[in-house]
């Protein structure tokens, strides 16, 4: 089904455009520079984003002069697939090519009433949150528009090719909700994102509802405020600390905007957004950020007085790797943590662990990073320094006088 690997180095070399990285506005543009009306924009996307068509001679409707300007001047290129796996819990994770060496995921969550796509925004992650094994694999590049709409498009016919399902608006739906929580920081890449959930929305393209799209981040405040002009969709935030203290420590962007600066971003997003709470993600970290007194933070975090966000918290139990140190907090430790917010009167789930023997489940997602970055070069020499000097080698310590 994608259009990638080979076909698409040949067409970048041609200076083809690749028809996927248009939102539904530049595509009427593109058109319009091949002298045709607005109408054909619609037809053309239709066929891309409804049918997963990329023979230009399968759009039967279209004008075959306009099927032979695109086929000299356009191409429809998803990433290629590398590998497809299925999990005992139907999850299905597929690594796709985005080429200079670098590779993500993108995950199917079925569920009984919907089906859920995680969609990745960068290849590799520049934050480097401590309980993220995507962070460890350091940061590339980022997605082009194609790159992230495209792994929609795969998965969505994919997904209709294995259950012989006909392509097109007569064919049910495989997908009814896309999360922005693979690889990357969406708002670090935000015009191709942005461009992306434009196509999402597009009645001519998906047609999701801004409720079933969300859009996760680690609390980068000024592009918190630009999408809440520009597509306000769900918003969903990586707390996982109850203090700036400790989310320094968990979420090194917390330096740049603390946790003060990052509620009241919430606060004004709500003005906007197509739900009216933000949901909280919490990963449970053993002996971490687990005990009680840091749930009871998290409540007066949310109800401070003039900046009371409304919220849910879906707790998320930690997905061990060797590089982070961490543990996961048990489930009897988890259920009381989750008991003392709903106490209070906040909605709170526990997230279910979904695909996880294809480590397919959240904090899992690593794919293959050219890392521009250096991070597992600057881990492993750290790592090095400390078996040398000790294990407190480069870390802050108190020290007693």
């Amino acid at each position: 089904m994608a259009a990638g690997g080979k076909y698409q180095r040949i067409a970048m070399m041609n200076n083809l455009t690749n028809l996927l990285d248009l939102d539904p506005a530049q595509l009427v543009a593109y058109c319009g520079e091949l002298g045709e009306k607005p109408f054909r924009a619609k037809q053309l996307q239709r066929w891309i984003h409804q049918f997963g068509a990329a023979d230009f001679n399968a759009m039967t409707d279209l004008a075959k002069s306009l099927r032979d300007k695109l086929a000299t001047r356009a191409y429809i290129g998803a990433p290629s697939i590398i590998s497809d796996h299925t999990s005992a819990d139907g999850t299905r994770k597929w690594l796709v090519d985005v080429g200079q060496g670098n590779a993500v995921e993108t995950v199917f969550i079925p569920e009984e009433n919907r089906g859920t796509l995680c969609i990745s925004t960068q290849a590799g992650c520049a934050v480097n949150c401590r309980f993220c094994s995507t962070g460890k694999q350091g940061f590339s590049r980022n997605l082009a528009v194609g790159e992230i709409i495209g792994q929609l498009w795969m998965a969505e016919f994919e997904l209709r090719k294995t259950k012989g399902v006909e392509p097109g608006p007569k064919g049910e739906r495989q997908i009814t909700n896309v999360v922005m929580m693979g690889m990357g920081e969406p708002l670090l890449n935000f015009e191709p994102t942005v461009t992306a959930l434009k196509l999402m929305l597009d009645d001519n393209a998906y047609g999701l509802s801004r409720r079933r799209v969300t859009l996760s981040t680690s609390g980068v405040v000024p592009m918190i405020d630009k999408l809440a002009q520009e597509c306000p969709v769900a918003l969903a935030v990586s707390l996982h600390a109850s203090n700036d203290a400790l989310r320094d420590g968990l979420v090194p962007l917390n330096k740049k905007y603390p946790l003060a600066e990052l509620m009241a971003a919430c606060k004004r997003y709500l003005e906007f957004a197509p739900r009216d709470f933000i949901t909280f993600e919490y990963c449970m970290l053993d002996g971490v950020n687990d005990s009680d007194e840091n749930a009871r933070e998290l409540i007066a975090l949310v109800r401070s007085k003039g900046r009371e966000v409304p919220c849910k918290f879906n707790l998320i139990p930690f997905n061990p790797f060797p590089e982070s140190g961490l543990r996961r907090s048990d489930n009897a430790r988890i259920k009381a943590f989750a008991q003392i917010l709903m106490d209070a009167g906040i909605v709170t789930t526990i997230r279910k662990t979904r695909g996880d023997d294809i480590d397919a489940a959240c904090g899992q997602l690593a794919g293959e990073v050219q890392d521009r970055t250096r991070v597992q070069e600057r881990m492993k020499k750290m790592a090095e320094y400390q078996k040398k000097f000790g294990k407190n080698f480069g870390r802050i310590v108190e020290v007693s006088t």
